[in-house]
């Protein structure tokens, strides 16, 4: 039976390093608190998925990880830009013997429990599975395959992101599949779009 993890890769929360576009509008307390109620949401979907989960941390480990991410496994990212950090993640989980991993982020108030659940299921008949976002990245990898080319000279955070990783893909005879597009939130913008629509307040 094929071995499944998800890992989540979330920043340290210190003021003015997170959300750093969304605080350029807002403030960095606010672009924080933010942050808080982003990582509270992917975290309460992850909780439903029974699968080992890992948590990628950008700086350190914080010492309260434990009593506020029961069951996780804790690690720190390690790389010079987001796609070495990502490789070096998958690798590190292949390496333990998993055969199916995926990784998301905390800035996706739109995925939901179902999302991860055919993320995994499409890993059993694909090397990859993607869950593009509007802004033309992506909010969720998958991988059966360790596959370190599609992080290869990818100009990260920016709208070109999912169309070089598809290039890599192809380039590597990788087959994949697709989850519905949904939006991230980086920017005021798109905090202002998903709040209205959710009915969400703040000071």
């Amino acid at each position: 039976m094929s071995k499944a993890a998800l890992m989540i890769f979330q920043k340290n929360a210190i003021p003015g390093k997170v959300k750093t576009r969304l605080a350029a509008t807002v403030g960095d307390d606010l672009a924080l608190e933010i942050y808080h109620w982003l990582v509270a949401y992917t975290h309460q979907v992850a909780r439903e998925i029974k699968l080992d989960k890992f948590l990628f941390y950008s700086d350190f480990i914080p010492e309260d990880s434990n009593e506020l991410f029961p069951g996780y496994q804790f690690e720190v990212q390690c790389g010079s830009n987001l796609g070495q950090r990502m490789c070096n993640a998958f690798e590190f989980l292949f390496a333990k013997g998993y055969s199916n991993v995926v990784i998301i982020g905390t800035d996706c108030p739109d995925l939901q429990v179902s999302d991860l659940n055919k993320a995994f299921l499409a890993l059993s008949q694909n090397d990859l599975v993607i869950g593009p976002a509007k802004d033309g990245g992506y909010y969720l990898l998958g991988k059966s395959c360790f596959c370190p080319e599609i992080f290869k000279d990818i100009p990260w955070s920016t709208s070109r992101v999912l169309e070089l990783t598809l290039d890599r893909a192809d380039n590597a005879n990788l087959n994949y599949e697709f989850l519905k597009i949904l939006s991230d939130v980086d920017t005021f913008e798109d905090w202002k779009v998903f709040s209205s629509k959710n009915n969400i307040t703040h000071e």
